[in-house]
């Protein structure tokens, strides 16, 4: 019997890490981020912005004491899908249009200006996941 081992054409590459819901953990999840995308060779931006806002959003808005949000990134062929995960179900993110004077409340526009998809996925109670998926040209194999 004769067996070929089968290779995937397009890898799919994963992180994933969980992290305190707070300032500071936000700013570790876009630091990891950038690492990350750096290692496989991926456009830094407007990828980091985007982990930014959403690791920001579930810091301020997804916070429950106690619980940790997840970043999670995936690259599958031409396409990084970010997602943050939170234990704040309860509330879905909607964009909104703040005042001009307003000092935030722009978060989730950027993430619809940057991101070529976005959406909100609902987990199981109490979580919810908000991802954004940007398409990319893949790096050309060096020989």
């Amino acid at each position: 019997m004769n067996q070929e081992s089968a290779e995937l054409v397009t890898p799919v590459r994963n992180f994933s890490v969980q992290l305190s819901p707070t300032p500071r953990g936000a700013r570790l999840a876009r630091l990891l981020a950038t690492e990350q995308l750096r290692s496989w060779g991926l456009p830094l931006d407007p990828a980091r912005h985007l982990v930014a806002e959403l690791s920001n959003n579930a810091a301020d808005h997804g916070r429950v004491p106690g619980r940790d949000f997840r970043l999670t990134l995936y690259v599958i062929g031409a396409t990084l899908r970010i997602e943050v995960t939170d234990t704040r179900g309860q509330e879905l993110p909607r964009p909104q249009t703040p005042s001009p004077d307003a000092e935030s409340g722009r978060g989730l526009l950027l993430i619809e200006a940057l991101a070529d998809r976005w959406g909100v996925t609902e987990g199981r109670f109490p979580r919810k996941t908000v991802w954004a998926e940007l398409h990319f040209t893949p790096p050309q194999p060096t020989f």
